[in-house]
């Protein structure tokens, strides 16, 4: 790293655990770095997964359920079609983020596209699983769409230093409001080639989970060495994360208020109880309950993959 400018600040929160996220397969054709959702870190309250993935438009996450959780997808390069059992459908391009709230049942595809000339492409984006308060998990499921130019963003004085405030605060700027039901502080740091090595003193507040994500480049966080791939776990004490991105670099912070309940996961569905595993996988098997629209309905988009 170049010459760093660091300060010890007595508020700010430690590293509880440092990981390499483990890279796994996951879809069809698909590789992800998962940094939640392995035996490395089960979860991470209220957080279920958080995936970094890269997907040839050849591969692709045909139809597919979810119950009980929000998805957060945010494509960093390529594009990514969608469409569900509700009608809904579209297409995120690089930059932009989709909301989804799963709710009491919904069955969803998801499918790189192709290059302008129908030349095969690899899709980069991070998703990020949240778990829904029970009183929220029988909900209507939704989609909250934020596009790239609608994110805002702060910039530091010689514009060496960028962050994305796609929810929460930072540098004095707010995140567009009521994009998801559990309130996330989610925020893409990136640096240029010549950045100085000054520390940035990230506020999150005492008693949310947090963890730090380097997608490329490396940080110091806590006097270590975070490098590319890692995931440092933050102390709930403290309400600031401070870190020292290296040149060319980005990072990834998210953060969240803990639910007090109980995750219990088994694939794409998410309760507080055994119970409502097994209820979900019957809804599921026999269309009721919420998935009485999976019964008729098979996406378009997910007839690519046959």
């Amino acid at each position: 790293m170049s010459t760093t400018t660091t300060t010890t600040n007595p508020l700010a929160k430690t590293i509880d655990k440092l990981f390499t996220a483990p890279e796994q397969s996951e879809g069809v054709g698909a590789r992800v770095r998962r940094a939640i959702g392995t035996h490395e870190l089960r979860n991470l309250n209220p957080f279920i997964m958080f995936d970094h993935f890269k997907v040839p438009s050849t591969a692709g996450f045909p139809d597919h359920p979810h119950r009980g959780q929000e998805t957060i997808t945010y494509v960093i390069k390529g594009s990514v079609d969608h469409e569900d059992f509700t009608g809904s459908k579209g297409t995120l391009s690089a930059g932009d983020l989709q909301f989804m709230t799963a709710g009491r049942g919904i069955v969803h595809a998801e499918m790189p596209t192709a290059g302008p000339n129908g030349e095969t492409q690899v899709v980069e984006g991070i998703q990020l699983w949240v778990d829904l308060p029970q009183h929220l998990k029988d909900c209507e499921p939704r989609y909250r769409d934020l596009k790239a130019e609608e994110i805002p963003e702060a910039h530091s004085e010689n514009k060496d230093l960028t962050v994305k405030v796609i929810s929460g605060q930072a540098m004095g700027v707010d995140s567009v409001k009521d994009l998801a039901y559990t309130p996330v502080w989610y925020l893409d740091y990136f640096t240029e080639a010549n950045y100085n090595g000054k520390q940035v003193s990230q506020t999150m507040l005492a008693g949310f989970n947090s963890l730090l994500y380097v997608m490329k480049g490396s940080a110091i966080v806590d006097g270590k060495v975070v490098n590319a791939h890692n995931v440092a776990i933050l102390s709930i004490k403290g309400d600031t994360i401070d870190f020292t991105p290296a040149p060319d670099s980005r990072i990834i912070i998210i953060g969240a208020q803990i639910l007090d309940q109980k995750i219990v996961q088994h694939g794409p569905f998410v309760a507080t109880s055994e119970e409502g595993i097994m209820n979900a996988f019957m809804d599921y098997q026999y269309s009721s309950n919420g998935f009485e629209r999976a019964a008729a309905w098979e996406s378009e988009i997910g007839k690519r993959m046959m």
